[in-house]
Protein backbone atom coordinates (compact mmCIF):
# COMPACT_ATOMS: atom_id res chain seq x y z
CA UNK A 1 0.00 0.00 0.00
CA UNK A 2 2.90 2.43 0.84
CA UNK A 3 4.00 2.04 -2.74
CA UNK A 4 0.57 2.54 -4.05
CA UNK A 5 0.73 5.88 -1.82
CA UNK A 6 3.47 7.31 -3.99
CA UNK A 7 2.14 6.33 -7.05
CA UNK A 8 -1.15 8.15 -6.40
CA UNK A 9 1.31 11.51 -4.75
CA UNK A 10 3.30 11.48 -7.91
CA UNK A 11 -0.03 11.49 -10.29
CA UNK A 12 -1.88 14.40 -7.92
CA UNK A 13 1.75 15.98 -8.18
CA UNK A 14 1.32 15.91 -11.89
CA UNK A 15 -2.10 17.52 -12.09
CA UNK A 16 -0.97 20.17 -9.23
CA UNK A 17 1.44 20.90 -12.61
CA UNK A 18 -0.43 20.91 -15.06
CA UNK A 19 -3.64 22.56 -13.45
CA UNK A 20 -0.86 25.29 -12.17
CA UNK A 21 0.61 26.03 -15.60
CA UNK A 22 -2.97 26.08 -17.12
CA UNK A 23 -4.15 28.69 -14.74
CA UNK A 24 -1.15 30.64 -14.11
CA UNK A 25 -1.35 33.01 -17.35
CA UNK A 26 -4.25 34.34 -16.21
CA UNK A 27 -4.74 34.66 -12.89
CA UNK A 28 -2.95 35.86 -10.05
CA UNK A 29 -0.37 33.54 -8.04
CA UNK A 30 -2.70 32.61 -5.06
CA UNK A 31 -5.35 31.78 -7.60
CA UNK A 32 -3.52 29.91 -9.56
CA UNK A 33 -1.81 28.44 -6.39
CA UNK A 34 -5.69 27.35 -4.61
CA UNK A 35 -6.62 25.64 -8.39
CA UNK A 36 -3.43 23.94 -8.53
CA UNK A 37 -4.10 22.20 -4.93
CA UNK A 38 -7.67 21.64 -5.67
CA UNK A 39 -6.54 19.87 -9.15
CA UNK A 40 -3.82 17.89 -6.92
CA UNK A 41 -6.78 16.56 -4.73
CA UNK A 42 -8.83 15.45 -7.48
CA UNK A 43 -6.23 13.54 -9.25
CA UNK A 44 -5.62 12.00 -6.27
CA UNK A 45 -8.87 10.78 -5.82
CA UNK A 46 -9.34 9.75 -8.92
CA UNK A 47 -6.20 7.30 -8.90
CA UNK A 48 -6.76 5.72 -5.78
CA UNK A 49 -10.32 4.96 -6.73
CA UNK A 50 -9.33 4.16 -9.85
CA UNK A 51 -6.96 1.45 -8.56
CA UNK A 52 -9.48 0.16 -6.25
CA UNK A 53 -11.52 -0.59 -9.11
CA UNK A 54 -9.38 -2.02 -11.04
CA UNK A 55 -8.55 -3.97 -7.77
CA UNK A 56 -11.77 -4.79 -7.25
CA UNK A 57 -12.54 -5.94 -10.67
CA UNK A 58 -9.23 -8.24 -10.20
CA UNK A 59 -10.79 -10.07 -7.15
CA UNK A 60 -14.53 -10.79 -8.89
CA UNK A 61 -15.05 -14.37 -9.52
CA UNK A 62 -14.16 -15.63 -13.30
CA UNK A 63 -17.34 -16.46 -15.49
CA UNK A 64 -17.77 -19.83 -14.92
CA UNK A 65 -17.26 -22.24 -17.99
CA UNK A 66 -19.12 -22.23 -21.42
CA UNK A 67 -19.60 -26.01 -20.73
CA UNK A 68 -21.37 -25.51 -17.28
CA UNK A 69 -23.50 -22.69 -18.70
CA UNK A 70 -24.59 -24.86 -21.64
CA UNK A 71 -25.48 -27.62 -19.01
CA UNK A 72 -27.82 -25.34 -17.62
CA UNK A 73 -29.31 -24.05 -20.51
CA UNK A 74 -30.27 -27.61 -21.28
CA UNK A 75 -31.63 -28.23 -18.25
CA UNK A 76 -33.99 -25.73 -18.64
CA UNK A 77 -36.85 -26.61 -21.23
CA UNK A 78 -39.10 -23.07 -20.98
CA UNK A 79 -39.21 -21.32 -23.70
CA UNK A 80 -36.68 -23.41 -26.20
CA UNK A 81 -39.43 -24.31 -28.31
CA UNK A 82 -41.29 -21.47 -30.20
CA UNK A 83 -43.79 -22.17 -33.19
CA UNK A 84 -43.80 -19.47 -35.64
CA UNK A 85 -45.88 -20.99 -38.05
CA UNK A 86 -48.77 -19.20 -39.52
CA UNK A 87 -52.08 -21.15 -39.90
CA UNK A 88 -52.69 -21.96 -43.70
CA UNK A 89 -55.60 -19.51 -44.64
CA UNK A 90 -55.33 -19.80 -48.60
CA UNK A 91 -58.49 -20.80 -48.97
CA UNK A 92 -59.76 -17.95 -46.93
CA UNK A 93 -58.07 -15.60 -49.61
CA UNK A 94 -59.21 -17.13 -52.69
CA UNK A 95 -62.54 -16.94 -51.75
CA UNK A 96 -62.52 -13.30 -51.41
CA UNK A 97 -60.41 -12.78 -54.53
CA UNK A 98 -62.94 -15.12 -56.13
CA UNK A 99 -66.22 -13.02 -55.47
CA UNK A 100 -67.96 -11.32 -58.71
CA UNK A 101 -69.15 -7.94 -58.76
CA UNK A 102 -72.61 -8.58 -58.26
CA UNK A 103 -71.60 -10.08 -55.52
CA UNK A 104 -70.56 -6.81 -53.78
CA UNK A 105 -73.72 -4.97 -55.82
CA UNK A 106 -76.31 -7.00 -53.76
CA UNK A 107 -75.03 -4.61 -50.26
CA UNK A 108 -77.11 -1.52 -50.89
CA UNK A 109 -74.67 2.04 -50.93
CA UNK A 110 -76.09 4.83 -47.62
CA UNK A 111 -73.26 7.93 -47.41
CA UNK A 112 -72.10 8.52 -44.78
CA UNK A 113 -73.77 11.18 -42.32
CA UNK A 114 -72.10 12.32 -39.68
CA UNK A 115 -73.38 14.55 -36.79
CA UNK A 116 -72.88 18.20 -37.11
CA UNK A 117 -69.99 19.67 -34.67
CA UNK A 118 -70.03 23.37 -35.89
CA UNK A 119 -73.09 25.83 -35.48
CA UNK A 120 -73.98 27.63 -38.06
CA UNK A 121 -74.04 31.74 -38.01
CA UNK A 122 -77.30 31.96 -37.96
CA UNK A 123 -77.64 29.99 -34.94
CA UNK A 124 -75.76 32.51 -32.75
CA UNK A 125 -77.01 35.28 -31.03
CA UNK A 126 -76.15 38.57 -32.12
CA UNK A 127 -74.61 39.52 -29.00
CA UNK A 128 -72.29 36.41 -28.62
CA UNK A 129 -71.02 37.43 -31.95
CA UNK A 130 -70.12 40.73 -31.15
CA UNK A 131 -68.08 39.37 -28.38
CA UNK A 132 -66.30 37.07 -30.59
CA UNK A 133 -65.55 40.08 -32.90
CA UNK A 134 -64.52 42.01 -30.24
CA UNK A 135 -62.28 39.71 -28.69
CA UNK A 136 -60.50 38.90 -32.50
CA UNK A 137 -59.90 42.17 -33.23
CA UNK A 138 -57.72 43.16 -29.46
CA UNK A 139 -53.97 42.23 -29.43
Amino acid sequence: MTGKIRYYFLIGFIGFLITYAVSAGNNLFTTSLMRGLIGFVVWFLLSFVGNWVINFLKEQESLPDVSELSAALQEQDKGSNLDLTTPDQSEELNDLLKQTPEDQLQAEFTPLEPPKLVKTIDDKDPEELAKVVRHLTEK
